[in-house]
């Protein structure tokens, strides 16, 4: 057996520090599905002081191309979690979506652009322990 280089989207780099994972080639496929490749870049994934709501005198737009786009940027979320909120924000509208949260949703692929090289690194020299706290009681 070789080393693993790709799995399931992830691309994985092993070197004797330790080891990177990152979705470039998958980031680089997004931009030429959603035509993006030629964008400009967004130094943050949502605008300041951005604020989404229902929008109902907004233009409505494609479903199906906006619910694509969101899908695919929650799997980007396995190498870059701090999306996660901004994603969520856009996903709330995806029963409805309108021209504002479409343009949200395409400034975290041009944020992404930005940072294609990005990734975890996860140092050989560190043991990594997974501690989960939860502050709930279950209703009761």
């Amino acid at each position: 057996m070789r080393e693993l280089n790709y799995f399931l989207g992830l691309q994985i780099n092993q070197f004797q520090h330790g080891t990177f994972l990152s979705q470039s080639k998958y980031y680089c496929e997004l931009l030429k599905k959603f035509d993006m490749e030629n964008c400009k870049e967004a130094a943050t994934p949502i605008a300041i002081g951005c604020y989404l709501d229902i929008d109902e005198k907004g233009a409505n737009v494609d479903q199906t191309k906006y619910r694509g786009i969101i899908g695919s940027l929650f799997y980007l979320t396995a190498s870059r979690p701090y999306i996660m909120f901004n994603l969520c924000l856009c996903a709330r509208y995806h029963a409805n979506p309108t021209e504002s949260h479409y343009m949200a949703s395409k400034r975290i692929l041009k944020y992404l652009k930005g940072t294609i090289d990005v990734g975890l690194w996860y140092p050989s020299e560190v043991s990594l322990n997974l501690i989960g706290y939860s502050d709930s009681d279950f209703a009761g």
